[in-house]
């Protein structure tokens, strides 16, 4: 699978929870932390009674990054913080994804905004390349 138009994805050859604590680890090492978490297996029986594959949604943000992309453009707080997700492919095997800072931020079509996506998208690529390294992917 190859990545799609709006984010960074790999496979990875762990399970669901071991691909999150790595994801976790990863991003932090990238200068993110996780502001929100929405548990949608948990969410999907809890609203819709509906079983779901496990599957989280993590909101990293990195400070400094957020900062700049904010004093370019206040309304960026609309595509912030940068979605990451981890899910269920098999009891050894994980998807872990991230937004594509380039495509998201560039719908803005504010110049002033490139570096912060480019240095976003550089960031979050590594971290997800680092839990496919560690995972054997």
């Amino acid at each position: 699978m190859s990545d799609p138009a709006y984010g960074i994805a790999r496979h990875v050859g762990v399970g669901y929870e071991e691909a999150l604590s790595m994801v976790r680890e990863a991003l932090k090492e990238q200068g993110f932390g996780v502001l929100t978490e929405i548990d949608v297996k948990k969410t999907m029986k809890e609203k819709l009674d509906v079983d779901f594959k496990p599957y989280v949604i993590l909101g990293a943000c990195n400070p400094p990054l957020a900062h700049q992309a904010l004093t370019a453009e206040p309304d960026i707080g609309l595509l912030l913080p940068c979605n990451v997700v981890v899910y269920e492919e098999g009891p050894a095997a994980a998807m872990v994804e991230a937004i594509a800072p380039l495509a998201a931020l560039g719908v803005v079509g504010n110049p002033g905004l490139d570096q912060v996506a480019e240095q976003a998208q550089a960031r979050l690529t590594a971290a997800l390349d680092a839990v496919a390294a560690r995972a054997g992917a």
